[in-house]
């Protein structure tokens, strides 16, 4: 029955034991980790109040309120706005953050890539769901048909044409560690140097660079073409007096890996102030730099920051900017 006048510390655990599958979902819905985790603990209030004896699947009915809780917000006033305007970014994650899992099969963890959380935007809010549920979470049709109330067939569809233009935008496959550090390392050099021609020659001569402004612009900042978003790199890694004021002193840069790609995080102390996530082309020998997505506004900065000081000093691959 429901328990609103008490917590039943069963029913907490049951939820808990799934939270963070939910949270993934979410993320991968929403792009936002902290979007995601007020749609999960809405989640949890719903399951506290239900009638727990008239659900035979938690699981499911716990996978169909979070998908439903994400829909409703996708289609809110707020989010059509933003996404409108062009203001919507996901939030970058550190390898490691449970809210990328599940991460065992290629499929899983391109699914929750910035590239392709980028390109989900172009999709409706039941494309995604139906995309997200079959790539990341193995759902079969008539258990994606149910969830969305659509038909085994709609559901069909809205995967396919997603998988369409996902394998349109590939750039080819997943870069090694060892490769991911060395183009890293590379362009942070480049972009220490000021010197365009070295930026770009790490380039796909189509390179394309996405940035949040640090939250001071309306809509995103978009540049196209290798010699744009080099010139782009060289004036955002230039140290100014300004640059240093705003951000509280001289980072540092440090290889990372955000949502599975090659990138850098800025950090001032303990806290991250900004990051930087790489697309690949590996079809090109030695591979190149096809995409570039750059976050600086702090309400994209908080986890990241989190998950810094949860795994604790490495060495910087620039030590001053």
């Amino acid at each position: 029955m429901g328990t609103m006048d008490a917590v039943d510390p069963l029913a907490t655990a049951r939820f808990e034991a799934g939270r963070d599958r939910l949270a993934a979902l979410a993320y991968r819905l929403l792009g936002s980790a902290a979007d995601a985790e007020d749609a999960v603990q809405d989640a949890f209030l719903r399951w506290q109040a239900a009638d727990r004896r008239l659900i035979e699947a938690p699981e499911a009915w716990l996978t169909k309120v979070v998908t439903h809780l994400c829909l409703d917000r996708l289609r809110s006033a707020r989010a059509r706005h933003e996404r409108a305007a062009g203001a919507w970014l996901p939030e970058p994650l550190l390898q490691g953050d449970p809210m990328l899992g599940p991460a065992d099969t290629a499929e899983q963890r391109e699914s929750v890539s910035l590239a392709v959380l980028i390109l989900l935007e172009r999709l409706s809010p039941v494309e995604r769901a139906a995309f997200v549920l079959r790539e990341a979470f193995a759902y079969r049709h008539a258990e994606i048909a149910a969830l969305l109330g659509i038909t085994e067939s709609a559901s069909q569809q809205h995967v396919h044409r997603a998988r369409r233009r996902v394998a349109a935008a590939r750039r080819g496959g997943e870069a090694d560690p060892a490769a991911a550090r060395r183009i890293v390392a590379e362009f942070l050099a480049a972009a220490a140097s000021g010197r365009t021609e070295r930026l770009v020659a790490l380039l796909t001569d189509d390179a394309t660079a996405l940035s949040d402004g640090a939250g001071l612009a309306r809509s995103l900042l978009r540049y196209e073409s290798s010699a744009r978003v080099a010139a782009l790199v060289r004036a955002g890694f230039k140290p100014t007096a300004a640059k240093r004021r705003f951000l509280g002193g001289d980072p540092a840069f440090h290889f990372a890996l955000l949502n599975g790609s090659p990138g850098a995080l800025a950090v001032l102390g303990d806290r991250v102030v900004g990051a930087v996530a790489f697309e690949i082309d590996l079809g090109i020998e030695g591979g190149r730099i096809a995409a570039v997505q750059g976050f600086a506004a702090p309400a994209r900065l908080g986890r990241l920051t989190a998950a810094w000081r949860r795994q604790g000093p490495s060495a910087p691959a620039l030590a001053h900017w």
